[in-house]
Formats: C-alpha cells, sequence, structure tokens
C-alpha cells in the first residue's frame, strides 16, 4: 500500500528560500561526508504544502545502501505525542477527566511511596496525592527512566527491568506501581515512562491493544500505512540503521531490534515510521486536527495540548531546555528569545532517543522534520537543523 502524500510547492511559493534550503542539503550532506551521521530523511512544509523533502547519505552503513524517502526509522519518543493524540481522542469522547487519579483506571497505583533521601539513607513516605493522568501527558507523575541517572529509584527501575519486550503493557505497568515514585507527584517535571501507562490507560478505557487504537484512530484514517510497532519481512530492506559504533566515543550503538512483533507496545518509544508518514500527523496538528476531511481532535484541543502545564513547575533543563514549558505531549515555547534555537512562541516539538526530531510552527504555519539513526548526535543535529530551516524563512 502506497502511503498518501501531502501537497508539494516551490519554496519560494510559500515564503522559504531554495539557495538556503540547499545549504540545509549542503551541510547535511558535509555532516555525512566525514562519518557523523549515515545519512538523513529531511522535510519541510510551510502553508499545507512540502517544499523541501530530500534523503541523503546510507540507510545502511554496513552494506552502503542509499538512503530513500520512504526509509523507515525508529522514532523512540516521538512516538509520546500519537500516543498523547489518542488518548486526548478518547478524551474527547468523555471516557475519562484529566484530574482523574490514576488508581480510578490501574489500582495497583493506589497508595504510592515515594523515595526520599535523607543522610544518605532513603526514606520512603506516602505520597502527598495521587498521580492524575494530567501528569502522565505532562510528565509530571514522579516516575522516571532508568537510562536518565544513576539515582537510587532509577536504579531500582534498571534491577526490576522496566523496558522488556516480552512483556505485556499490563505487566510492565504493574512493574512500575511496585516501584517507589522519584518526586511527588506535580512537583516536578521529569521526564519518565509515563506515556507507557498512558498507553495502559488506553488500553483499559478501549479494551483493545494499544497498537490496535493507534492503528484504527490515528494510523489508518491519517494514511500512515508505515508506522507500527514493529517491521514485517516484506520492509525490512527499507530500515535504517546506524553506525555499529559511535563515530565520537567509540561505544557500540545498539538500537531497538523491530524486525519481529513484540509483546510491550511501548506507548512511550516503540513505534517506526517514515518521513511522509509522520509529516501527515503533524499536519494534522498544523491544521487544527483534521486532514483531508478526517478530523481527530477539535481545534480547542490541541491548542490546550499545546499550551504550557507546568506554570513554573521545575523540570530537568537538558531536556526542558531554557525559554519552553510543557503541554500534553510536547515542550511548548514560552517565548522567542532566552533558547539557544530559534522559534516563535507558541511553537511545540519533541524528538527521539536515535535522532529523529520535529517542530511545528503555528504562526509561520511551518513544520520541520529530521530523522536520522545516530544517538551520540542527537542533540547537534536537532539544533541544527532548526537553526539551517529557520535561516530559510524569506518571508
Amino acid at each position: 500500500m502506497t502511503t498518501p502524500s501531502l501537497p508539494f510547492a516551490l519554496p519560494e511559493e510559500v515564503g522559504l528560500s531554495s539557495k538556503r534550503l540547499q545549504r540545509l542539503d549542503d551541510v547535511l550532506r558535509g555532516e555525512i561526508d566525514i562519518g557523523r551521521v549515515p545519512g538523513t530523511v529531511a522535510l519541510v512544509a510551510r502553508r499545507g504544502k512540502v517544499a523541501h523533502f530530500e534523503a541523503l547519505g546510507a540507510r545502511d552503513p554496513a552494506s552502503a545502501a542509499g538512503m530513500h524517502k520512504d526509509s523507515l526509522f525508529r522514532i523512540y519518543s516521538m512516538t509520546k505525542p500519537v500516543v498523547s493524540v489518542a488518548a486526548m481522542m478518547l478524551w474527547e469522547e468523555g471516557r475519562f477527566l484529566l484530574g482523574d487519579p490514576l488508581p480510578k483506571y490501574l489500582p495497583e497505583f493506589a497508595d504510592r511511596k515515594v523515595a526520599v533521601e535523607r543522610g544518605g539513607r532513603i526514606e520512603l513516605v506516602p505520597a502527598a496525592r495521587d498521580i492524575t493522568l494530567q501528569d502522565l501527558l505532562r510528565h509530571t507523575s514522579g516516575l522516571t527512566y532508568e537510562f536518565r541517572g544513576d539515582a537510587p529509584v532509577q536504579k531500582m527501575y534498571m534491577e526490576a527491568k522496566t523496558y522488556r519486550r516480552n512483556q505485556t503493557n499490563a505487566e510492565q505497568a504493574a512493574t512500575l506501581a511496585a516501584l517507589p515514585l522519584m518526586y511527588q507527584p506535580g512537583t516536578r517535571w521529569e521526564y519518565s515512562r509515563s506515556t507507557d501507562v498512558l498507553g495502559r490507560i488506553i488500553e483499559v478505557l478501549t479494551g483493545d491493544s494499544l497498537g490496535e487504537v493507534l492503528a484504527e484512530r490515528i494510523l489508518k484514517p491519517l494514511g500512515m500505512t508505515d508506522t507500527d510497532f514493529f517491521v514485517p519481512p516484506a520492509k525490512h530492506q527499507r530500515l535504517a540503521e546506524p553506525f555499529a559504533r559511535d563515530p565520537d566515543t567509540g561505544a557500540e550503538v545498539q538500537l531497538l531490534e523491530v524486525r519481529d512483533r513484540p509483546s510491550f507496545e511501548s506507548g512511550g518509544g516503540g513505534l517506526v515510521s517514515t518521513a511522509m508518514d509522520y509529516a501527515r500527523f503533524l499536519q494534522m496538528l498544523l491544521n487544527g486536527g483534521t486532514l483531508d476531511g478526517v478530523r481527530l481532535l477539535s481545534r480547542k484541543t490541541i491548542e490546550y495540548m499545546t499550551a504550557d502545564h507546568l506554570g513554573g513547575v521545575p523540570g530537568t533543563p537538558d531536556l526542558l531546555i531554557p525559554g519552553y514549558g510543557f503541554g500534553l505531549g510536547f515542550a511548548v515555547r514560552l517565548q522567542t528569545g532566552i533558547a539557544q534555537v530559534p522559534g516563535s512562541t507558541g511553537q511545540y516539538y519533541w524528538g527521539g532517543l536515535a535522532g529523529t526530531s520535529f517542530w511545528i510552527d503555528p504562526a509561520e504555519q511551518l513544520f520541520a522534520l529530521l530523522l536520522i539513526q545516530a544517538p551520540g548526535q542527537r542533540e547537534y543535529f536537532r539544533v541544527l537543523f532548526r537553526d539551517l530551516v529557520y535561516a530559510a524563512v524569506a518571508d
């Protein structure tokens, strides 16, 4: 099945500079030539039309197979916005309230304890309140990620093997519920397995697997025919791969094995997708919840999701960079300045562990998407790509 496309336009027709977009390609090609990244797929759209779409370099550096526009990428945490949209579709149907306590749907999360370090020892104290579904969407649940540090709770996550492809979503939620929280709910933005738990909530509310819900409610309606939690054999030759070793550190690079269907459908990081598939999702968001006559969400719901939901709640600055807050599934730009990357107030974005990234700028009617498989270089390329795309805005 062929993935539906989006309308195309020459850059100047939508207020972009062809010359400066060529400079973007030249810079990315230079990075490929010096061995910083195997290959890239970049897509830039403005005013409802794709103005730039290029595949460069190698899809698989081991075989020297070339990158193509329909190459498949592990998008990791770019799964989160998709799952957040699925959750908010259920919210629009009145299936839950954002203030609902998590134990209402997953009773194992009742009576949570929080790990507090005192005098070099860990003390477990009662949570001041339940985690809410809003906490899951905005990452203020008190949950964490085991790979984000070596705090006691993160070590517990590692020991409990909270990520396993051979577990079900229900089993992972039960494992997380048995571990203490890292922070009191609602007091700190901590990037976490919250969206994995949200995926389990979606299963409980619908009675279907997360993959089935995403397919029926988002992927099929939007024509995202290449997006799934695994890559079937007929598409293996399209899967983008990283270097075997990180070009900066020499460390071995291991990404998710996605050639077989996992038991665990990670709402926080399990999807594989293509540039055009994900571009259709982004255009739906930029359109206010609709694409090609299919409406997934209300315009007001999109506005609500992409507003700041932290209100000064502190976060970790390496991911929630200065000048940004967080909404329901997205980081949200609060002002034009402060951040070390360009953008407009109201811009929202997120990325994935292997290097994929996107942002949407409603004020400029623009979105951009970069797909790479280079975990160690992801922060560099995200900033570089954003700088170069904004430099191509001509009017």
